[in-house]
């Protein structure tokens, strides 16, 4: 056990490595001059030289990329081109609404898709699972926009229960925070627990059939505890690993859904530096997007070791 935790961090300095030279790298190569947006269309090229200069744009690649990545292992991700303040700083301001909106997304998502997916697989091939089955596809299709907008219409506009725009503090109240995330967090989480009670009725479908559920059923044990109980621990490898990958799907949508429920997160801060073409913002964000995401994946492989001993070493 503790040689694989030790070998499972020794991975992440490399993995962080690469990413940051991906990152980087993507940035390089994309169109557009920063300092001509800056500088504005009535200005001369040797105003836009000068302030290319001043950023050390006209620096070569392995200069740029050596000096932001030892800035980077400094804890300064550089400051943003148009609102002129660190990104370290921009990033912690807003990462607290982010935050909110993916955790009550992801519980919401797991509260709604492991029951419905035990469900379907309990009653394979009935009404019950050909419904459960045909509202995921439904779920899964419709864009993260599409279920934004008709959400706030039917209740906000329409019904007038929940506010369809903002974010509240914690601080301020607990109903008005949770009011103000919970449409947010049912149009972020929709698509992805169509995919996790999928992906719970597929697993939990090849469980059910094992001997030791056929011998907990030949003994009398109820639906409950051959569910929960025998069936649904042995199935949450796939689980496991389906909630791990969702939280990086949960961080991609949660560009789209702050913009459209004006939520002041690190999702609307980076569609507003794509649109200004401000770089170290956009650079800041992906890192430590993948960051989270790295670290994500190396909890879920000590998650791993828990839920089966034979991935020990």
């Amino acid at each position: 056990m503790l040689y694989y935790i030790v070998r499972r961090l020794l991975m992440l300095p490399p993995v962080m490595f690469i990413v940051a030279s991906i990152v980087f790298g993507l940035l390089y190569v994309t169109p557009g001059d920063p300092a001509a947006m800056i500088a504005g269309d009535q200005a001369t090229p040797e105003e836009v030289e000068r302030i290319r200069i001043s950023m050390g744009l006209d620096q070569p690649f392995y200069i740029r990329f050596g000096v932001w990545i030892w800035q980077v292992m400094n804890g300064d991700l550089g400051t943003s081109i148009f609102a002129n303040q660190p990104v370290v700083h921009m990033i912690g301001q807003r990462i607290g609404p982010t935050f909110s909106l993916l955790t009550l997304s992801l519980v919401v998502s797991v509260a709604i898709a492991i029951p419905v997916g035990v469900v379907a697989a309990w009653r394979r091939g009935r009404a019950i699972d050909r419904v459960i089955t045909s509202l995921t596809v439904l779920a899964f299709s419709l864009p993260v926009f599409v279920v934004g907008y008709l959400l706030a219409f039917s209740f906000s506009t329409t019904l007038g229960w929940l506010p369809a725009q903002g974010y509240v503090p914690l601080a301020d109240g607990f109903a008005p925070y949770i009011s103000h995330l919970l449409l947010p967090s049912l149009t972020l989480g929709l698509s992805y627990a169509a995919i996790l009670a999928r992906t719970t009725r597929a697993s939990m479908l090849d469980t059910l059939t094992q001997d030791y559920v056929r011998t907990a059923v030949a003994k009398g044990a109820g639906p409950r505890v051959i569910l929960y109980k025998h069936a649904l621990r042995n199935a949450s490898v796939p689980i496991v690993t389906i909630v791990s990958i969702g939280i990086a799907t949960l961080m991609g949508g949660s560009v789209i859904t702050e913009s459209v429920f004006s939520i002041p997160g690190i999702g609307r801060l980076t569609l507003d530096a794509i649109l200004h073409r401000d770089y170290p913002v956009i650079q800041g964000v992906v890192l430590l997007f993948s960051a989270s995401y790295v670290l994500i994946n190396l909890i879920t492989d000590l998650a791993y070791t828990v839920l089966d001993p034979r991935i020990r070493y």
